[in-house]
């Protein structure tokens, strides 16, 4: 069986320090994606909660967080039962910006999880759209 893996990778017109920012920092990851009540540090629990709502959405721990290079923390979402999966962050210097890498592992298996991975897929799409549009605005501004 071949493992549910998604690996994403987008470029953006800012520093790797500066992605680094939206990445860990609640206010910034508040405007593509979901707010911690502090910032992502390694050893640290992982807690995004719903920018609206305040629901708790996604949970685990920061493995690793290495600026401006590399971040990795597990992530469940309640879809997933007590299943544990891995979200690995790589922040490359390229000429005019930063080439950033998403690996997202040990998502559940088979048929019947198809549609969470698919839902997982959609998210990160959306989600980096608006990392994109929220990073460049702050850019040109």
């Amino acid at each position: 069986m071949t493992d549910a893996v998604l690996q994403k990778t987008i470029y953006l017109r800012a520093t790797p320090d500066v992605v680094w920012d939206y990445l860990i920092e609640p206010d910034r990851l508040a405007e593509w994606f979901h707010k911690p009540e502090q910032p992502l540090a390694a050893g640290q629990k992982l807690e995004m909660f719903g920018t609206n709502s305040g629901d708790l959405l996604i949970w685990g721990e920061v493995r690793a967080a290495r600026r401006p290079e590399y971040l990795e923390y597990t992530f469940t979402v309640k879809p997933m039962g007590d299943a544990v999966s891995v979200v690995k962050w790589t922040l490359v210097p390229v000429p005019g910006g930063t080439r950033l890498g998403l690996l997202h592992e040990g998502l559940p298996q088979g048929a019947e999880a198809f549609g969470l991975i698919l839902a997982l897929d959609n998210g990160w799409d959306e989600h980096f759209g608006k990392m994109r549009a929220a990073l460049h605005e702050t850019v040109d501004a």
